[in-house]
């Protein structure tokens, strides 16, 4: 949401939303808009995490730590994109999952209508920062830059005091080291490939892609009738 920050001062959540992305760009016009709806019985609370990263039961491979951990994991390389100069935060999914928690069970009167940064200001790091920590957990991997690459727009350093001041029991469990190895015993006990990690079952963006190729997503992305019936007969499917 915050995108091309053109500073390295941490960003508090009063900070400009300059998103870069069509997925950016419905996240903050969703906070506008639901925004408007708060009511006397209506409470949102918009929670911005950081980089979600972090073994889970639905692994994603297409978000920065993780997809690097499986780079070094299925190659022996850790492949970076950019220059890894731009700066990320990043949060473990259980972290991100304890917030949501919290702010489910807070006072209204702490929490209505505003927006949170999730995650900890320890966790802002350069992309190339990241990759040094992945290199040090899988042994014999080495940093590999594409060819010309330069500084991805999306650069910010983001402040958590926020989070931290109106929830100041919840503190952070994780952090990039511990995550990176946790995941990369995950990938080693699994035996996952790199056709595995570059297929649908790990990249969003990939299962999009097949599910609009079989007809079972129309053109604006929203389950077409046929597979909503073929969804419904599935147990445990909505």
């Amino acid at each position: 949401m915050y995108g091309s920050a053109g500073t390295d001062d941490l960003l508090t959540e009063e900070a400009p939303l300059r998103p870069l992305t069509a997925y950016a760009t419905s996240k903050v016009r969703t906070e506008e808009d639901v925004a408007t709806l708060a009511s006397s019985s209506f409470s949102p609370v918009f929670m911005r995490n950081a980089t979600a990263y972090g073994l889970s039961p639905r692994l994603r491979a297409d978000v920065v730590l993780n997809n690097l951990v499986c780079w070094a994991h299925t190659t022996g390389r850790i492949r970076i994109m950019s220059d890894g100069t731009p700066w990320r935060p990043i949060v473990h999914v259980q972290d991100i999952a304890r917030a949501f928690a919290t702010a489910l069970m807070a006072p209204r009167e702490i929490i209505h209508n505003q927006a949170f940064n999730v995650g900890a200001n320890g966790e802002n790091y350069q992309v190339r920062e990241l990759a040094e920590i992945v290199r040090a957990t899988v042994p014999r991997c080495t940093v590999e830059y594409a060819a010309g690459a330069g500084p991805d727009p999306r650069s910010y350093r983001v402040d958590f005091g926020k989070l931290s001041r109106t929830f100041p029991d919840l503190r952070p469990q994780w952090n990039a080291a511990f995550g990176a190895k946790d995941l990369y015993g995950a990938l080693q006990e699994a035996h996952v490939t790199l056709a595995e990690f570059q297929g649908r079952k790990y990249i969003r963006l990939a299962q999009i892609k097949h599910l609009l190729d079989r007809g079972q997503l129309d053109e604006t992305l929203r389950w077409t009738r046929a597979s909503e019936a073929g969804r419904a007969a599935i147990p445990g499917i909505a």
